[in-house]
């Protein structure tokens, strides 16, 4: 068997999995992210532990035998993270999480600074590791000076397996300190963010074994001290080995707190200016491209606080079938926004409110303007050289046939709907365990999700929808500057 474990922001998820593919169950916990000035957001490392610990026992008395059968453990987890940890190897003060946005300061320096951008194949976003670092020089130079290595989150929870700091290349692909063409940390950009080799943890691949269980951790969780354990990936990186979403043409959409569009890509072609996100993919040879905004599912589920309606009744409110796009256009930068603007001062309205409008109406048009923001992804995506043949539709969102139908309308793309069951970044977790321990290929291990339903544009308002994205792409700049 093979135990995938996805450390999540708001819990951890533990699948366990048969050497068929099959998933044999999954058990979940819950922990807290705290944000004790505006725009901050952190979490208590150990709480990951107790998270891992609780979702694994549930696993054990669930399925007791099958567990007893672990050969590896992969694990998946939430990126850009920055775990300090002092010489004795505690967490120096709380992580700071990916949606922590204080070093936006930091981030545009780093970001101005020859080559760094070019090196790292990326914007330096203030969500990245690194401006995270150049922050805590400044304002916590204590903690700074103490910091014997920095870990991801996903790293913690592996050095609390194994013992041993790593980094799996696609988490470390988003800090701004890798050399993402030659997979290796760049000693230029760590030193354009005052940091030293030494205090980097050692680069993985996802498929790579890292090591064994540590014996008391081993007999702690119920497990044999032979279970390996991977390198793992970041959480989307994870995800598309949950889905099969490996080669050039590969791709997902994903509808969940944040929104993602992400390809797959066979070679390194990196565009910064375009905000696209390009990382390492969890296996050698291979990298993948994401465009991010900030709030998908966020935006309809702040649109439930303010209406006292719950995020299904008001999609559900607007049926299954589309009709031609609303005469509210919202734009959804409740938190800022990644791709294609990199702004993280921006933030959201509604243009063309009627007194007549009410939830339905508001509804529609928080859909259609998420949809419209994965529009830009779409063309940022594109103006690198990315092609998405084939994309699967995963995340909450998902399940709203509405909205999906909506995507495929704007992107003028078909959207395929996964068969009913375990997908995601679990899934790309115990997959990668599996071809780590057994040596088997990435292409014969992370095969695509069967599809149940592909949702077609619909041909007949897509010349309504592209005029409505232009409306909507036109309106970013007039709204920031009145900001």
């Amino acid at each position: 068997m093979f135990l995938g474990l996805d450390l999540g922001t708001s819990g951890l998820r533990a699948l366990l999995l048969r050497p068929d593919g099959s998933v044999v169950g999954a058990s979940d916990s819950a922990y807290e992210v705290s944000h004790p000035n505006p725009g901050w957001s952190e979490q208590n490392p150990n709480d990951w532990i107790t998270g891992c610990r609780s979702a694994l026992a549930e696993l054990r008395q669930q399925h007791p035998s099958e567990y007893a059968q672990v050969l590896a453990i992969g694990v998946s987890g939430q990126m850009h993270g920055a775990v300090v940890l002092g010489a004795n190897d505690a967490p120096l003060r709380p992580c700071i999480l990916w949606n922590d946005t204080r070093s936006h300061v930091e981030a545009e320096r780093l970001n101005a600074l020859p080559d760094v951008p070019e090196l790292s194949g990326n914007i330096v976003f203030p969500g990245f590791t690194a401006p995270k670092l150049v922050w805590l020089a400044a304002n916590e130079p204590d903690v700074f000076a103490s910091t014997h290595k920095v870990l991801l989150p996903k790293g913690y929870l592996v050095h609390w397996l194994t013992g041993r700091h790593i980094c799996g290349l696609s988490d470390a692909a988003g800090t701004s300190w890798l050399d993402t063409r030659r997979r290796e940390w760049s000693q230029y950009l760590l030193d354009a963010s005052g940091m030293r080799l030494d205090q980097m943890p050692d680069l993985v691949e996802g498929n790579e074994v890292v090591g064994a269980v540590r014996g008391a951790v081993a007999d702690e969780l119920g497990l044999s001290r032979d279970v390996k354990v991977v390198g793992g990936a970041g959480d989307n990186a994870a995800a598309a080995c949950g889905v099969g979403a490996i080669r050039e043409g590969d791709g997902f959409v994903s509808l969940g707190t944040s929104g993602v569009l992400l390809a797959a890509r066979d070679g390194f072609a990196p565009s910064p200016d375009s905000a696209v996100h390009t990382f390492c993919h969890a296996f050698p040879k291979a990298w993948y491209q994401m465009g991010v905004i900030l709030a998908a599912t966020d935006s309809l589920n702040w649109l439930s606080r303010v209406t006292g309606q719950t995020a299904a009744d008001l999609a559900g409110g607007l049926g299954d079938k589309i009709g031609p796009p609303g005469d509210i256009r919202f734009l959804p930068y409740l938190s800022g926004e990644r791709t294609p603007h990199n702004d993280s001062h921006v933030r959201g309205a509604f243009i063309g409110l009627d007194i007549s409008a009410g939830p339905t109406e508001l509804a529609q048009a928080v859909m259609e303007g998420v949809a419209f923001a994965l529009r830009d992804n779409f063309e940022a995506l594109k103006s690198t050289g990315a092609q998405l043949d084939r994309i699967l539709a995963i995340g909450g969102g998902s399940q709203s046939r509405y909205w999906v139908e909506v995507i495929a309308t704007v992107l003028g793309q078909p959207i395929n709907l996964p068969q009913s069951g375990e997908f995601g970044a679990a899934l790309g977790a115990a997959r990668l365990a599996m071809a780590g321990a057994t040596g088997a290929s990435v292409a014969d291990v992370m095969t695509p999700t069967p599809v149940a339903e592909s949702i077609l544009p619909r041909a007949d308002l897509q010349s309504a929808y592209e005029d409505a994205w232009a409306k909507f792409a036109a309106s970013y700049s007039p709204i920031r500057s009145l900001q």
